[in-house]
């Protein structure tokens, strides 16, 4: 049985949460009756909270409308979890903007009692994160939240984008979905100039602006692999086939979707891949722990050797001199 002060507290927490409730249903969730509900909210407005009460058939309990709310109540683990997940999206590149998250982030440590807000102080600067910090290209708020909300609506909207070539066009899209992916935000859908899928980094466009139409998403469309496989096949300078001896589960987790596709064979896996510059595949292969073998281009042969080169002379440099 849980402390009343603790059932008090989860009906303010209700009522913060739902428009509105009848007793019954505030009886149910504090696993209580109807009467010790009268109770709970006598005691709310006694500490000066406007809870409101409607007679009738439709009738329940509501906050008085505009009322503001004191500040957060949070468990441990509860806040544990805010302060993390802020976290995460700063140092992985998620955030909108980089004040956002500090300005939470003083928000709750303000309200929070010194003996939580010491821990998480101390766990905000020693939290490492392996996959590395990410250069996030941070879109507007209000872009984001807009195609959010169309894409769940299914509402076309109008964009005004930004190419990679500086080439500004104002689209018609029906947004499918949202993807964040390695430090950016996409938006996924049928872009109406196009006539055709596409799509759009988040950053690159300017505003939203919602249209009178609406649409349909296709049935087990996937705006995650859809995009993935998008990036994979992107307008790279050098096509790349490898064959890698290696087990395809294991290649698969070492190896990106967005970087590559990858096709079990007889002889092993193959990898297709695109790529700007051929170092970077060279330090992508050397990296793995198989043996493979290069089908095209030949350039990356000599890549792979001059990496070759380049660590054997940092294998032979004695500290404080020049190669050995």
């Amino acid at each position: 049985m849980s402390h009343p002060l603790t059932r008090v507290l989860t009906l303010l927490e209700l009522l913060q949460s739902n428009a509105q409730l009848t007793g019954a249903e505030l009886a149910d969730r504090l696993d209580t009756d109807v009467r010790t509900v009268r109770r709970y909210t006598a005691h709310l407005r006694e500490l000066g909270i406007p809870v409101q009460a409607e007679r009738g058939r439709y009738g329940g309990y509501r906050l008085a409308r505009g009322y503001r709310m004191p500040p957060l109540v949070l468990t441990n683990d509860e806040a544990l979890a805010v302060v993390l997940g802020l976290l995460a999206a700063e140092r992985l590149g998620m955030g909108t903007a980089a004040p956002a998250t500090a300005g939470a982030l003083a928000k709750i440590e303000r309200v929070l009692p010194h003996a939580l807000r010491e821990p998480l102080a101390a766990m905000r600067e020693t939290l490492s994160f392996t996959a590395g910090a990410v250069t996030g290209q941070a879109p507007g708020t209000g872009v984001l939240l807009s195609l959010a909300q169309a894409s769940r609506s299914r509402t076309t909207v109008g964009i005004s984008h930004r190419s990679w070539r500086e080439e500004h066009t104002e689209r018609d899209v029906d947004p499918y979905g949202v993807v964040f992916h390695t430090g950016r935000w996409y938006v996924v859908g049928h872009d109406h100039l196009r006539d055709g899928l596409r799509t759009f980094r988040i950053d690159r466009i300017a505003s939203v602006t919602s249209r009178a139409g609406g649409f349909t998403t296709p049935d087990g469309f996937d705006p995650v692999a859809h995009l993935t496989s998008t990036l994979a096949q992107g307008p790279y300078r050098w096509q790349v086939e490898v064959t890698i001896q290696g087990p395809l589960g294991e290649i698969t987790r070492r190896l990106p979707r967005s970087a590559a596709t990858l096709t079990a064979r007889p002889d092993g896996v193959l990898m297709r891949a695109r790529a700007e510059r051929l170092d970077g595949m060279a330090h992508l292969l050397a990296s793995l722990e198989w043996p493979f073998t290069i089908h095209r281009p030949d350039e990356l042969r000599q890549s792979l050797k001059d990496l070759a080169a380049r660590l054997a002379a940092t294998a032979d440099r004695a500290p404080g001199g020049p190669p050995r």
